[in-house]
């Protein structure tokens, strides 16, 4: 189990993640505006939204190990399903002592499917 899940998102709006949230968890408050950061509650679980937290790519973090999706992957999947927009998210868990080595390997999900690729944040 991961102690959080993060998946970054193209094309989307806070409010258009907020209303994927809204049918994934039974509760979900409204996002509560941080400058260029958005918070709101799920369930209990923390997500927060980083606009353009990488060029014009939006972080949507899960800061909870009991999350409805078991990893970064399924959960972009997901919405990747959901919005019908590209999402990105890391192959695995990454630990800054495993400093660079791995650290611009990425999973690109969209319509095609899962395929790695090279990602310099």
């Amino acid at each position: 189990m991961q102690p959080d899940i993060e998946i970054y998102l193209k094309d989307c709006t806070p409010e258009q993640a907020r209303q994927w949230l809204c049918r994934v968890f039974e509760r979900c408050s409204e996002w509560q505006s941080h400058g260029q950061l958005y918070r709101c509650d799920c369930d209990g679980v923390t997500v927060t939204w980083y606009n353009k937290a990488v060029g014009s790519w939006h972080s949507l973090l899960f800061d909870s190990p009991v999350t409805p999706w078991g990893s970064d992957l399924e959960c972009a999947q997901a919405a990747c399903a959901a919005l019908g927009i590209e999402v990105r998210c890391a192959p695995g868990g990454w630990q800054e002592e495993q400093g660079e080595q791995g650290a611009d390997d990425w999973l690109k999900v969209n319509a095609q499917g899962v395929s790695h690729i090279v990602w310099r944040t």
